[in-house]
């Protein structure tokens, strides 16, 4: 059953297209023409819808822009239609309409359910909707990726299963292996930065310094330097506010003060503003006197200590010495916050010695759990080999039973499953005795090989299959794909070049039976091809002499008759090849399609 369909596609100057509409349908359709009548511009427009490269030179001359449109029918829930919602599509009666627009100067923009979107999103819709297949593809079939990619995708959950597991397993064990080769590979510098923290701290901690205690010191510092001028000044202060005991005739701050008071007191009681002054001279003399015997006590207390004022100094050099190596720069010193800046580092450095220190333990256990994800994936790795041989059995026999309707009776496909030996045994892992190569998926180098006929050694299809087997190998691996995994539509760019008689009768019928479960459309040149088709598409150019233009029209009946007469020997009236043509879709009819 198709599960999304291709309706139509509109295209306006697009090379030498000026305007079409390609009206497409379910099942097969065939797409013909005269040589350089533009009929793989099916191909280029379904190619820029999903997100191929937009080229300049694909604008039509003298256009300013290049248009292609396209009106798909989606299912609900379909991957694509729920991706396309995600990006802010709107589906128009569970149809996704798809824009993309190719400016004369190469700029393109996209459109998805009426809203702009990044071309990259088109191509992500692309995996879910059409699969595009033509000469390149099948280069790309030759690649040994490609081969494992076309096995995996046929084996289905059979594989994929194991093979999640060997990808998570895998990536484990690439995240340990690179942690181990980091801790080892820089073990030396590590250990040296080690040896380095380890000296630090213990200068630090001989030192013992208490956070603000180079402030103190620069304090006590200042004043034991200067004990003897601090001691002058503050005995000349206190003789100014208390009297000199030995000047009886000296007069002191105090007693001028308090004679002012005493003098204000006595008449205070005629004028309140006066009492608030005498208040006042109270409260100034009483603080002079305090002031004077700080200034005493502070005369007596200072010590003018030469063998003290040398140790803080020495202290002062420690500290200074440290603060300069492991507390910051001169501003943090500056700052008079150097002690606290120092034991910042220590704490700081003593977490990360801790860490260092933890190197061995850690590297032993990661080697131990490298070890174990080795083992791990070992046993990940035969389940994966082992359920792709099974696969592999199953892909080969059914390529080979299409090989069979494709005119290729005696042909054999076969999938090889070969491992390659490790270069050193650290570097591969356990599978079947041997120590082999291993990546991220798997073990398994894959190639098809063909052998075409009995008693041929099988080859690489790339060595062993001519343009036309390998056209009619690239149609056998797909028929397989639709019985297991159908893609909703495949598009074929001329596959079958290189075929004719009766082979490109038999591809034609299983194009045909493809399209019992997809939407199939072919660009063919084969006529044998095209009467399968339930739908014939011809591409036609007209001239008036100065402006080549191409058009697409649907034919049937009497207009197909003539357009597989001109397919067959380029004459369209010819009773000849119109009496071919008629027994072509006679023969098309007996095996079980008509258009």
């Amino acid at each position: 059953m198709v599960v999304s369909v291709l309706e139509e596609m509109r295209i306006k100057d697009l090379g030498v297209i000026d305007d079409a509409i390609v009206e497409l349908s379910t099942g097969f359709t065939a797409v013909t023409g005269e040589t350089g009548a533009g009929k793989t511009m099916v191909v280029t427009s379904l190619g820029l819808l999903l997100g191929g490269r937009a080229d300049a030179a694909l604008v039509r001359a003298g256009a300013a822009t290049a248009v292609v449109e396209g009106r798909i029918s989606l299912p609900p829930g379909a991957p694509a239609a729920h991706r396309a919602e995600e990006a802010g599509a709107e589906l128009d009666e569970g149809a996704l309409l798809i824009s993309r627009t190719v400016s004369a100067e190469g700029r393109s923009r996209a459109y998805v359910g009426g809203r702009s979107v990044p071309a990259g999103l088109l191509t992500e819709l692309a995996d879910e909707l059409v699969a595009v297949h033509g000469q390149t593809d099948q280069q790309g079939l030759l690649r040994p990726a490609r081969q494992r990619e076309a096995l995996d995708r046929y084996a289905g959950e059979a594989v994929a299963g194991p093979l999640a597991g060997y990808r998570e397993a895998y990536r484990r064990l690439r995240d340990v292996s690179a942690e181990l080769a980091e801790l080892t590979t820089l073990a030396r510098e590590r250990m040296q930065e080690a040896d380095l923290l380890r000296f630090g701290l213990e200068e630090i901690a001989a030192a013992e310094p208490r956070p603000g205690e180079d402030v103190e010191l620069a304090a006590e510092a200042a004043r034991l330097g200067h004990a003897e001028a601090l001691a002058s000044a503050a005995a000349t202060a206190h003789g100014a506010l208390a009297g000199d005991p030995a000047d009886p005739s000296g007069v002191d701050a105090g007693e001028l003060v308090g004679g002012a008071h005493r003098a204000l007191e006595a008449v205070r009681g005629h004028d309140p503003a006066l009492a608030e002054l005498a208040d006042r001279l109270a409260e100034v003399h009483i603080l002079l006197s305090d002031v004077a015997g700080e200034l005493a006590s502070y005369a007596d207390g200072l010590d003018a200590d030469p063998l003290r004022l040398a140790a803080v100094e020495e202290r002062r050099a420690t500290l200074a010495h440290l603060i300069r190596k492991y507390g910051g720069g001169p501003e943090e010193t500056a700052a008079g916050d150097g002690c606290s800046a120092l034991l910042v580092w220590a704490e700081g450095s003593a977490a990360r010695l801790a860490e260092l220190e933890g190197d061995d333990e850690r590297i032993a256990e990661l080697t131990a759990e490298r070890d174990a994800l080795r083992a791990e994936l070992s046993v990940l790795a035969q389940r994966l080999s082992d359920a792709r041989a099974e696969a592999a059995k199953r892909f080969g026999e059914a390529v080979t039973e299409e090989l069979t309707q494709l005119a290729m009776a005696h042909a054999r496909i076969e999938v090889a499953l070969r491992h390659t030996d490790a270069a050193l045994p650290a570097e591969g892992i356990e599978v079947g005795g041997r120590t082999v190569a291993y990546g991220p998926h798997g073990v398994d180098e894959v190639e098809l090989l063909l052998a075409p006929h009995p008693g041929a050694t099988a080859r690489p299809i790339a060595k062993g299959a001519s343009g036309g087997e390998l056209s009619r190998v690239m149609l056998a691996i797909e028929v397989v794909f639709a019985g297991s995994a159908p893609v909703p539509t495949y598009l074929f760019d001329e596959v079958d070049a290189g075929v004719g008689g009766k082979a490109a009768v038999e591809i034609g019928r299983r194009l045909a039976k493809l399209a019992d479960s997809a939407q199939v459309v072919v660009v063919t040149h084969l006529p044998q091809v095209a009467a399968f088709a339930d739908r014939h598409l011809v591409v036609e150019k007209t001239s008036d002499g100065s402006v080549t233009r191409s058009g697409v029209q649907s034919v049937h009946g009497e207009g197909r008759v003539r357009e597989l007469s001109r397919m067959l020997a380029g004459q369209e009236d010819s009773a000849l090849a119109r009496a071919h043509a008629e027994e072509l879709l006679a023969t098309a009819a007996r095996l079980g399609r008509r258009g």
